[in-house]
């Protein structure tokens, strides 16, 4: 079909802002991409972490409980992998929770695979998605 360009048409590719919820895949890749570059050994303020988020997802909205849920998913995964629950902690600070990641080689790269299974669970999500939608075969 040839479309026809009309002068002063708005671009239409506007994105709606998504309020990220608990367990959503796309929300946990956010927060935990963004935990993987936090400071290591000291405690960040969860309200530090909430107002990043905000920042660099301007068409997103981020709230305390969903980064606590992402980090208590984490914790556990940590759990499991490692058999010890001081490498995340989540804990409760002059100023509300805090969390601190400890300051050992072993985290970057066990937190670069848990970005990466989060981002295989988006493209999942989006491929599914599409076919249900028959944009593809």
């Amino acid at each position: 079909m040839q479309l026809r360009t009309i002068p002063g048409l708005p671009d239409a590719h506007l994105q709606p802002p998504v309020v990220a919820a608990a367990g959503d895949p796309f929300a946990d890749l956010r927060v935990v991409h963004l935990l993987a570059r936090i400071p290591r050994g000291t405690p960040v303020r969860v309200r530090d972490i909430v107002e990043r988020l905000e920042v660099e997802h301007l068409d997103w909205s981020f709230s305390r409980p969903v980064v606590i849920a992402a980090v208590v998913q984490l914790q556990a995964n940590w759990r499991a992998d490692y058999r010890s629950s001081d490498g995340i902690v989540l804990g409760e600070g002059p100023a509300g929770p805090e969390l601190l990641i400890e300051d050992s080689s072993r985290v970057d790269p066990w937190i670069v695979r848990q970005v990466e299974r989060l981002y295989a669970a988006c493209q999942e999500q989006l491929r599914r998605f599409s076919i249900d939608e028959a944009a593809t075969p």
